[in-house]
């Protein structure tokens, strides 16, 4: 019988852990509490007793596993290296090494947790039948993952498939959290979008339900757009012409077969995709061949699923 695997998604607040069977199957999924303090140090202890609780729990033991795999919210280097996971507090070290001491010399290994999501979505997700692409996470940030014949492309140091760093914004006058200005991910967001519908309530007069809400979202905003509110759809496609625009450019160096759109703002479903695809397809006249504009479907499993395919190969 193949072994099984465990998938493991580290994020600021919780540790998402799967058991899976080879083919893909979910068996088992649980969570833990993110224990950041004193710069992260038990995160890994934390994570490894968890593991070996759980793998008791279903009457096996650590032999009868092939490995685990880890998406790290950070840069990760091909050998596990990391300079830093600021989230997490961990600065340089290498975080699969220990957590293979921590589980007996068990094989593991790690990724950047949006790549990770990305090779998930590939597997068993919105992308599966792809073996090239791109997705695009569009949260509070605007995150990214590479896949080229089925693998990660982390780039040199670990930035590749950095999407919402795209510069795209010329003059603006609010600093990203990246420390640029004019990134994609300031308009493209949840945060963005949110943002960009307080600036034209500010700068354009006409009547918009968005005017009653104390504290504006992304949701208010697609939602009211959805139901024909000219400014809110003005900002919908302002965040979507800029979005379309930054994949045109991604498609005239990768020239992927799809985009993969996750992340909270992906549940205005095909009313964003659409819009997306139209810029895209304007903006890249050379592809003749449009790459497809689809939705994730694993939600925040995507991390969990990818983390097993790392070991899986």
């Amino acid at each position: 019988m193949d072994k099984r695997c465990i998938g493991i998604d580290i994020g600021g607040t919780t540790v998402k852990m799967g058991m899976f069977e080879p083919d893909g199957t979910l068996v088992e999924k649980w969570e833990i509490p993110t224990r950041k303090e004193e710069g992260g140090r038990y995160i890994l202890e934390d994570i490894a007793a968890s593991v070996r609780k759980k793998t008791a729990e279903c009457g096996l033991s650590l032999s009868d596993f092939s490995g685990a795999g880890m998406g790290l919210p950070g840069p990760v280097m091909p050998d596990g290296h990391i300079e830093f996971c600021v989230n997490l507090g961990w600065k340089a070290g290498n975080p699969q090494q220990t957590l293979s001491a921590l589980l007996d010399g068990m094989q593991v290994k790690s990724g950047n947790d949006a790549n990770v999501a990305a090779l998930g979505e590939m597997w068993q997700g919105g992308g599966r039948g792809y073996k090239n692409l791109v997705m695009v996470t569009l949260g509070t940030g605007v995150g990214g993952g590479v896949i080229l014949n089925e693998r990660i492309w982390p780039g040199m140091q670990g930035v590749g498939g950095e999407i919402g760093h795209i510069h795209v914004i010329e003059g603006e006058t609010e600093a990203c959290n990246c420390g640029g200005y004019g990134c994609l991910e300031q308009v493209a967001s949840a945060t963005g979008i949110a943002r960009e519908a307080r600036r034209l309530l500010a700068a354009d007069k006409r009547d918009s339900v968005l005017r009653s809400k104390e504290k504006i979202t992304a949701k208010d905003v697609l939602s009211a757009a959805r139901d024909g509110d000219a400014l809110a759809l003005t900002v919908v496609e302002t965040s979507c012409r800029y979005l379309g625009w930054a994949l045109a450019a991604v498609t005239m160096v990768l020239d992927p077969q799809a985009y993969i759109i996750g992340g909270g703002v992906s549940k205005a479903g095909t009313f964003l995709t659409e819009k997306i695809k139209k810029y895209h397809d304007k903006l890249s006249p050379m592809a003749t061949r449009k790459a497809d504009v689809v939705l994730a479907t694993l939600g925040n499993d995507a991390g969990i699923y990818g983390a097993a395919k790392l070991v899986l190969g």
